[in-house]
C-alpha cells in the first residue's frame, strides 16, 4: 500500500496503536486495532449481529454521557463521543465493523472496533482528522471506565434482550393470537385423536389448537425468565470483576440511560466475578428458546402431517396454497411454511448447542468464547422469531378444518371405547376386531352384537361425547 518512496498511498493512511504503526484505508472509521483483527481472523466472513452493534453503540453512548456527567470527560468532548455512538446505534456505520465473529475469545477487537469509529468520527465532528487521536482517543476517552471483558458480555445480554423484545415475543404473541382464533373456528370439528401415531379417542380440532396455543404462553412465560437473567449485566467489572479504574457509579448511571433510551431493561450485576468468569446467564436464556423452539417444531410438524395428502394422506387440514410445490408434478401444494419454520427451529437447537459449548470455556476470571455465544444466540433468536412470525400469518391464519375429520373418525375403531360402559371391555374389543377383520364400522358391528337401541349406540358413539 505504500509507494517507491515508502510513502502510504492515496488510498490510505497511518495510524499507531500500542504496536505501533498500521496502515488503514484512508476513508475508514476504524483504526489500527481494528485493521489488525482484520488482517489477524480471515475466518468466515461472519460479522457480530446488527442488534450486538447497536448493543455496543448505546453502551458507549451511556458511558460518554455517565463519564461527563460524572466529570471524567470534558462536556464538548463527551457530547461528541455521545453522538458518534449514537450513529454506531442507529447503523451507520456498519460498513466499518469489519471484524470476523471468530476473533478473540474476549471480543475485544470488536470492542476496539467500536472505540476506533468512535473516536475518528468524533474527532471529525471536532474538525480534527481521522486517526489523528489528539483530540478523542479510542481508549483514553470513548473506553474510559471499561474493559472488554465488561463490555462485551453487557453486549452480549442487551442486543439478546433486545432481540427477544422486538422479534420473538412479537412472533409468539402473534401466534398464540392465530392458533387461538383458530381453536375457536375448529371447535366444533371433531378428528380421531392419535396416540404412538396410532388411532385414539376422539378429540376437537379446537383443543388440539387450544394445545398449540398453550405452548406459546408457555413459551412467553418461558422468554420472561430468561429475561431476568439477561438483565443483570457484567458492566462495572472492568478487567476481572474488580471495577480496577471505573467510578463506582458508573455502571449504575450507564445501565439506567441505556435502559431508558432502548426500552429494555438492564442493571448491574451484584455478581460481577461471576457475569465475566462465566455466560451462564446465556446459557440459561438460550436453554429457555431452546424449548420455545421445540414447541414450534412440534406444533409445525403436527400441521405438516394433518395436512398430508390431500388424498392420499390425513388431509384433515388444508394449508393455505402460498406456491408451487413441485418443478415436476403440477398441482402439487407442499408444507413450505411449517417446513420453513421446522428448519428454524432444528437451526436454533443447533445453535443452542454452540452457546452451551461457548459456556464451557470459562477459565479462571474470563469466558473466552463470548462473540461464537453472541452470534450464535443473537442470530438464533432472529431467525425462530422470523419464522415464527411469518407461520403464524402465511400458514396458521387461513388453515383449514375439511371434512375428512370427521369421516375418519366414524371409520375407525377407537370409537368402541365408547361401548365399553355398557357392553364391557372384552365385548367392545371383539366388535372392534371384526370392525377391523371385514372392513365395517364399529357401529355397524355392535348393531348386529348387542342388544343396544339406535338411541343408546348414538349416544355411545359420539364423538363429541367423548372429547
Amino acid at each position: 500500500m505504500r509507494d517507491k518512496n515508502g510513502m502510504p498511498g492515496s488510498g490510505v493512511r497511518i495510524e499507531r496503536d500500542s504496536m505501533g504503526e498500521m496502515e488503514v484505508p484512508a476513508e475508514a472509521y476504524y483504526g489500527a486495532s481494528t485493521r489488525r483483527a482484520a488482517l489477524n481472523f480471515p475466518v468466515s466472513g461472519l460479522r457480530m449481529p446488527r442488534r450486538f452493534v447497536r448493543a455496543l453503540g448505546l453502551l458507549k453512548w451511556g458511558a460518554a454521557v455517565a463519564n461527563r456527567d460524572l466529570g471524567l470527560l470534558d462536556r464538548r468532548l463527551a457530547d461528541a463521543v455521545a453522538n458518534a455512538a449514537l450513529e454506531v446505534a442507529e447503523g451507520r456505520h456498519d460498513a466499518d465493523f469489519v471484524v470476523d465473529v471468530f476473533q478473540t475469545g474476549s471480543g475485544t477487537s470488536t470492542n476496539m472496533n467500536a472505540n476506533e469509529v468512535i473516536a475518528n468520527r468524533t474527532a471529525e465532528m471536532l474538525g480534527e482528522p481521522r486517526g489523528s487521536r489528539g483530540a478523542v482517543h479510542p481508549n483514553d476517552h470513548v473506553n474510559r471506565g471499561q474493559s472488554s471483558n465488561d463490555v462485551i458480555p453487557t453486549a452480549l445480554h442487551l442486543a439478546a434482550l433486545l432481540a427477544i423484545a422486538e422479534v420473538l415475543e412479537p412472533a409468539l404473541r402473534s401466534l398464540r393470537s392465530e392458533l387461538e382464533a383458530k381453536s375457536r373456528e375448529t371447535w366444533d370439528v371433531v378428528r380421531t385423536g392419535r396416540t404412538h401415531l396410532q388411532d385414539a379417542t376422539p378429540i376437537r380440532t379446537g383443543q388440539a389448537f387450544l394445545g398449540y396455543a398453550d405452548q406459546m404462553e408457555l413459551g412467553l412465560g418461558r422468554l420472561a425468565r430468561a429475561r431476568e437473567e439477561l438483565e443483570a449485566v457484567a458492566l462495572g467489572g472492568t478487567a476481572v470483576g474488580t471495577g480496577v479504574h471505573t467510578h463506582p457509579e458508573f455502571a449504575r448511571r450507564v445501565c439506567s440511560l441505556v435502559s431508558e433510551r432502548a426500552g429494555i431493561a438492564i442493571r448491574e450485576t451484584e455478581r460481577h466475578f461471576q457475569a465475566q468468569a462465566t455466560l451462564d446467564a446465556a446459557v440459561a436464556a438460550s436453554g429457555s428458546i431452546r424449548t420455545v423452539a421445540v414447541s414450534l417444531l412440534k406444533i409445525a410438524n403436527d400441521v405438516r402431517l394433518l395436512a398430508s395428502g390431500p388424498r392420499c394422506g390425513l388431509g384433515e387440514l388444508e394449508i393455505p396454497a402460498v406456491q408451487p410445490g413441485s418443478s415436476i408434478m403440477p398441482g402439487k401444494v407442499n408444507p413450505v411454511v411449517a417446513e420453513s419454520l421446522i428448519q428454524a427451529a432444528a437451526h436454533y437447537v443447533a445453535a443452542d448447542l454452540a452457546v452451551l459449548q461457548a459456556g464451557q470455556w470459562g477459565f479462571f476470571e474470563l469466558n473466552t468464547m463470548m462473540p461464537l455465544a453472541a452470534h450464535h444466540l443473537i442470530g438464533g433468536i432472529e431467525i425462530l422469531g422470523a419464522a415464527a412470525g411469518n407461520f403464524a400469518e402465511r400458514c396458521v391464519r387461513d388453515l383449514r378444518a375439511t371434512a375428512r375429520g370427521p369421516e375418519l373418525v366414524e371409520r375407525g375403531l377407537a370409537i368402541a371405547t365408547g361401548l365399553v360402559p355398557l357392553v364391557g371391555y372384552d365385548a367392545a374389543a371383539e366388535i372392534a376386531h371384526e370392525a377391523a377383520r371385514t372392513g365395517r364400522t364399529i357401529r355397524e358391528v355392535a348393531r348386529e352384537r348387542t342388544s343396544l337401541t339406535e338411541e343408546q349406540l348414538a349416544a355411545a358413539l359420539d364423538p363429541k361425547r367423548m372429547t
